[in-house]
């Protein structure tokens, strides 16, 4: 394991994958993020340096991972200095961004003289730490190739999709159709306890029913909880959701779940909710919570 590892985006996922990689035997050369103190306190914990520039940290890795937040940030970050003095390198890139992005980021750095492969993940914080992620690959073949051995360290499924902006488009539906499941499921719980029913009794009985989902495992007891703990934020939920409705528009497609979930994962952020996880939509479908219609179930 010879290759130093740099990391662009150290937030709550790359800040685990960083450390996975690092028990994994990995060097981590440097580590940047917008947030400079959590960069220098991961650079700390990691023995590595705390980069002041994107530049700093190709120079000093031979593959670059980005975690970036949007479309926005990850033209930014290339259109830096990201890509200076970078042949030779590979950028993973790990963000939920539109397909389009991963396409021009892939002809960005075919141009510098390095190769980007889009490594997009559907899992958690816990994933990330435990090297146990599912990622989704879209790119050459030659670069998945170079690029596993450190992907098999992070994840516990590892799936190449197909040229870039593949992976991205399998992954905008993965988060559409789980932000539909999150908010239907968030409509029953809530219609449950308006009906008095016992939450945990409904739960169960879900779960043996037609009506099961992965999101009933992750986000039922916190729905009932009220524990919005963020793994996956209602902000990013809008944001992921708006990029398979864009998808959907280019073709002509109309997806009116999808239009619905969205608008109600908008009402979070403008109501201040968006960083709460995905869960914290019950805020809206239960009675007497932040945000949701009608009176308290005693009312």
């Amino acid at each position: 394991m010879t290759e130093k590892i740099g990391f662009v985006g150290v937030g709550r996922m790359g800040s685990n994958m960083a450390r996975r990689l690092k028990e994994c035997g990995y060097a981590i050369a440097a580590v940047l993020d917008a947030n400079a103190a959590a960069a220098q306190a991961l650079a700390q914990e990691l023995g590595c340096a705390a980069a002041t520039e994107l530049a700093e940290v190709t120079r000093l890795s031979d593959v670059i991972v980005t975690v970036v937040t949007d479309d926005e940030a990850m033209k930014r970050i290339y259109l830096d200095s990201l890509l200076r003095r970078a042949r030779g390198k590979l950028f993973i890139n790990c963000a939920t961004i539109t397909p389009a992005v991963h396409v021009w980021v892939e002809a960005k750095a075919e141009k510098a003289g390095a190769q980007s492969l889009e490594a997009c993940m559907a899992s958690s914080i816990t994933q990330a730490r435990q090297g146990a992620l599912y990622l989704m690959c879209g790119g050459k073949p030659e670069v998945f190739e170079r690029a596993k051995p450190i992907l098999e360290k992070l994840s516990a499924s590892l799936r190449y999709i197909g040229p870039a902006g593949k992976a991205a488009q399998v992954k905008a539906l993965v988060n559409m159709v789980m932000n539909c499941n999150t908010a239907a499921l968030a409509e029953g719980l809530g219609l449950g306890d308006a009906l008095r029913l016992d939450l945990s009794m409904l739960r169960e009985v879900l779960s043996q029913t037609g009506a099961n989902s992965q999101v009933l495992k992750t986000d039922g007891e916190d729905m009932q909880n009220r524990d919005h703990a963020c793994f996956f934020s209602a902000a990013h939920a809008a944001k992921d959701s708006g990029i398979a409705l864009k998808l959907a528009r280019t073709l002509g497609l109309n997806l009116p779940l999808a239009t619905a979930t969205k608008k109600q994962y908008d009402r979070m952020v403008a109501e201040g909710l968006g960083e709460l996880d995905k869960s914290g939509i019950a805020e809206l479908t239960f009675r007497g919570r932040r945000g949701a219609g009608g009176g308290r179930r005693d009312a």
